[in-house]
């Protein structure tokens, strides 16, 4: 099978190989890889700079969807032609992987492969943040950063299931009207307006719920427009620079921050889940596809590569300039 294999770190360092074919365990589901899904986390791994680093060589990718071959002899939940969408620690950029049964989720013949890639991370932990974590409530206000992205996507729709008003903000006419377009009450183009006012002047005591994958200065100016009681999500650093959180804050306003990693519920962290978690993650992901089938969750694929491209695919992503999810067709 073909592969991407990073033989050292940085994007010069990977190359498209023929690689053997993963082997197959008890628990294990081989999937004939029909879409992949091409993160900016899939750049960090790729050079290095990701909190989960992996050691050349390696193929990275975490999110791939396509048609069961083979099951392990423990495997009771899927058989061979079943249609899925699975999670993976590492090793998705190739043309088939082995998932293990709980992170490979039945895939309706409604949701095409290359929607389906963004459920494994990008709704899966939009949803664990959203409603596990902040345990939004109907009525509250939602305020979304990157918003045009796949994450800052799924957590407007997310936001929009789960009754809340929904506040995003992006960095053109194009990304806020496609905010817009997925659900959000009021987008905000923070490169014309400065979004504190904004949000302040339209809920009078800040936002409930703050989603923050950018980090940075966007993550000290939401500490300035959260209400009191407020929750407030770090999800990533694509600003380039992780921010430092001023516990004075913290405590005078009353407010929380939550840490998330999807990876623990997946089973990937060091430390494993607490009893019953596969089966919690697993009706979550019921939910959002019985969703996304009832056309209120709409995974938006901004464009396709082959597997031979994905520097290209990956340069997309680095360039800010997606909106929605790249995918990768092997």
């Amino acid at each position: 099978m073909k592969a991407v294999v990073c033989r050292g770190y940085g994007l010069q360092a990977a190359a498209v190989e023929d690689a053997p074919e993963p082997l197959i365990h008890p628990k294990g589901v081989r999937i004939e890889v029909r879409a992949i899904g091409v993160s900016f986390a899939n750049l960090l791994v790729m050079e290095g700079k990701h909190q989960n680093r992996q050691e050349p060589p390696f193929t990275p990718g975490t999110e791939v969807a396509g048609t069961v071959l083979e099951c392990g002899p423990e495997v009771s939940l899927f058989r061979p032609g079943d249609r899925v969408v699975a999670g993976l620690k590492s090793g998705g950029f190739a043309g088939q992987v082995v998932a293990e049964e709980d992170n490979v989720f039945a895939l309706p013949e409604q949701i095409d492969f290359a929607s389906a890639v963004q459920f494994p991370t990008i709704y899966g932990t939009a949803y664990g943040a959203l409603k596990w974590r902040a345990q939004l409530q109907p009525g509250e206000v939602l305020l979304v950063h990157g918003a045009a992205g796949g994450s800052g996507l799924a957590a407007i729709e997310l936001g929009k299931q789960l009754g809340a008003k929904v506040i995003a903000t992006a960095g053109s006419a194009e990304k806020v009207a496609a905010a817009k377009s997925h659900g959000a009450d009021i987008a905000i183009n923070y490169r014309e307006q400065e979004f504190r006012e904004v949000v302040l002047a339209n809920t009078g005591r800040g936002a409930d719920v703050i989603f923050d994958p950018v980090g940075g200065s966007t993550f000290d100016q939401s500490l300035r427009c959260i209400a009191p009681d407020g929750r407030m999500i770090p999800m990533g650093f694509a600003g380039g620079s992780i921010p430092q959180i001023p516990t004075n804050i913290v405590l005078v306003k009353n407010i929380t921050v939550i840490g998330l990693y999807w990876g623990y519920y997946m089973g990937w962290a060091r430390q494993a889940p607490p009893p019953g978690t596969a089966a919690r993650v697993r009706a979550a992901f019921a939910e959002m596809l019985d969703w996304t089938v009832q056309g209120k969750l709409r995974p938006q694929t901004w464009r396709t590569y082959a597997l031979a491209d994905f520097r290209q695919a990956l340069d997309a992503i680095g360039s800010r300039e997606v909106i929605g999810k790249v995918v990768m067709i092997p």
